[in-house]
């Protein structure tokens, strides 16, 4: 009997197992393949695929889409990238509602929405992040995936011992091989994340873009957060941003330097790698926090959290909250205003070079109105209007 009883259990056990592994793969699977719509604004002149400038990444799941917004006087180009870690939702939509909405009246405005498609596709192990969120419009909900910091180990595996960064041979984090934002400037015969980033590296200088700039989020106990981290090439145009936003935006946001001690960065390689001046925009996003409470789509999407207030309390953050929080319209009102004042700057120094564009929302909008409220719904959509990333 002993020993019926003891198989019973096992079997159960293994049934249970089976029966949690089906769930938890089928969530997986359609995590990963979750189709999220993007409707063509009447500013986007063409598409084109990342392998284009790079042809050994063709039809890998970081052969990603390549937005063009072009006006009709020629001027000078700039590049925006969101989706370098997707688990800064933020940057992602910022640069989702550029390529829904704003026309460009002159010179060209180049926009990448998942820099990281394949960091799209996972969240952090064990950090049991939702796999995705939903934002409101005034047509419904549109459903986008949460993400990773760093590549999908599907895509990229086994991780090395030590990550040696290419070209410096600085020693890194090993995990991060896998991440976007410490594999610049990439390079041909690397992994899918250099890569990446030699693609991209490649199309800024195949299309001379004049500024690139990176969409982030951070936590608010990280040090660099609520700033404009720029190289030294870009140092007068990030202070002059910073100045007059803080005048005039609503909002404050520094100024920082990019170091040269540390590599792999976008604000530190594209700058020194080609001729474009590189940014890096970072808005405060509490669902990082490694004191925050539960980790769900109301913190992702609120920006609330008491334990996160009460670190506050004890001065153990770097930017300030309250019981309002950072909802997700307050971040992404940041990233759009910091851009529109980077552009009209740029444009009013360099009229050779200026890339004037119209129709980006601004800070008191999004706060006024919602991110939702200027997505399209793609079910009006004609098809060759619609992307999907």
């Amino acid at each position: 009997m002993k020993i019926k009883g003891s198989v019973v259990r096992k079997a159960s056990i293994l049934v249970l197992g089976l029966v949690l592994a089906f769930f938890a793969g089928t969530s997986f699977y359609q995590s990963r393949r979750l189709k999220e719509p993007v409707v063509m604004g009447p500013g986007v002149s063409r598409v084109l695929s990342l392998s284009r400038y790079f042809p050994k990444i063709k039809g890998s799941i970081n052969d990603v889409h390549v937005y063009f917004l072009e006006g009709k006087e020629p001027g000078g180009t700039v590049c925006v990238l969101g989706g370098t870690h997707p688990e800064e939702p933020s940057a992602r939509l910022a640069a989702w509602l550029l390529v829904e909405n704003a026309v460009v009246e002159k010179g060209r405005l180049i926009v990448i929405l998942s820099a990281n498609r394949s960091a799209t596709t996972v969240t952090r192990l064990g950090g049991a992040y939702p796999p995705d969120y939903t934002i409101e419009t005034p047509w419904g909900n549109q459903t986008f995936r949460m993400g990773d910091r760093w590549s999908n180990p599907l895509d990229q595996w086994p991780d090395p011992e030590v990550y040696m960064h290419y070209p410096t041979r600085q020693e890194l984090a090993y995990v991060d091989i896998r991440n976007l934002n410490r594999t610049w400037p990439g390079r041909p015969n690397g992994t899918l994340t250099e890569k990446t980033c030699y693609a991209m590296t490649r199309l800024f200088i195949q299309e001379k873009v004049d500024i690139v700039i990176d969409l982030h989020e951070a936590e608010l106990q990280y040090p660099v957060i609520s700033t404009i981290v720029a190289h030294p090439k870009g140092e007068e145009l990030a202070a002059m941003a910073a100045m007059v936003i803080s005048g005039t935006e609503g909002f404050n946001i520094g100024m920082e330097y990019s170091p040269e001690a540390l590599r792999g960065l976008s604000h530190r390689e594209i700058g020194d790698n080609t001729p474009a001046i590189s940014l890096l925009f970072e808005s405060p996003e509490p669902f990082l926090d490694a004191t925050r409470g539960r980790t769900d789509r109301a913190l992702l999407l609120e920006g609330k959290d008491d334990f996160i207030v009460k670190a506050g309390k004890h001065g153990l953050l770097f930017e300030k909250i309250d019981e309002t929080g950072w909802p997700i319209d307050k971040r992404v009102g940041r990233h759009c205003s910091t851009l529109a004042v980077v552009l009209e700057l740029w444009s009013e120094l360099y009229p050779e070079r200026a890339v004037i564009v119209e129709k980006i929302p601004r800070y008191a909008e999004l706060l006024e109105k919602g991110t939702g409220w200027f997505f399209t719904d793609p079910s009006h959509a004609s098809s060759d209007k619609i992307r999907y990333e």
